[in-house]
């Protein structure tokens, strides 16, 4: 049965983030908001729990996981940024948007796509930006879409309803959106649009591609 916790939308508790970072230190697998949908989130090194993302989601390693992370600085330690690269993400970070960028000696091997590359999202939410900067480094995490469920979840008692026994702790700060990040491949010669989501596709010059 997985813990939990009630936080404030705005100023959530630092004793219940630090119990979650805990948890999450421990191997363990949290569902938490953010600013667009709730997503599954565990430590960058635990394998176990990497796995246990997959099973939740039934996806493989071609399904790119995303490295939630504070800010610019740490996106640049995992992954490999020119500076086009860099002014389009500073542009539109934080917010709803995951880019896909060729990672760097950092990241383990298991998290790499067959491309060798990796997803990274700075997000516009006090929770994980919270779940972040207690962590002090970036948190593995993937957009929570059950397998049977053609939409995202978004309210903290559903999620306890269908996964509170594969979970290790359940973040709830209210109801958040339904809509998915929108995912940007800029790790080629041009940006190229693998899933239209809750951020703007507007300022952007996008070749299609299939959806992940």
């Amino acid at each position: 049965m997985s813990e939990f916790f009630s936080v404030h939308p705005e100023n959530p508790q630092p004793r219940s983030i630090k119990a979650a970072v805990e948890i999450i230190r421990a191997g363990g697998v949290i569902a938490y908001p953010t600013d667009s949908c709730y997503a599954l989130g565990c430590h960058i090194g635990d394998k176990s729990a990497m796995e246990r993302i997959r099973r939740i989601r039934n996806v493989d390693e071609r399904h790119h996981l995303t490295l939630m992370c504070r800010d610019l600085s740490e996106i640049g330690q995992f992954a490999k940024v020119d500076n086009i690269q860099f002014r389009l993400i500073k542009a539109n970070t934080p917010g709803n948007y995951t880019f896909i960028l060729r990672a760097s000696r950092d990241v383990p091997r298991r998290l790499l796509h067959p491309r060798h590359t990796i997803g990274v999202r700075i997000p516009d939410h006090v929770v994980p930006l919270a779940l972040l900067a207690e962590l002090g480094e970036p948190m593995l995490s993937s957009t929570l879409i059950l397998p049977d469920h053609g939409v995202a979840l978004n309210d903290a008692e559903e999620i306890r309803e269908h996964l509170d026994h594969q979970l290790d702790a359940i973040i709830d700060s209210g109801p958040c959106g339904l809509d998915v990040t929108t995912v940007i491949d800029i790790s080629g010669d041009r940006p190229v649009l693998l899933r239209e989501g809750k951020g703007d596709i507007r300022p952007f010059g996008f070749v299609r591609a299939a959806l992940h």
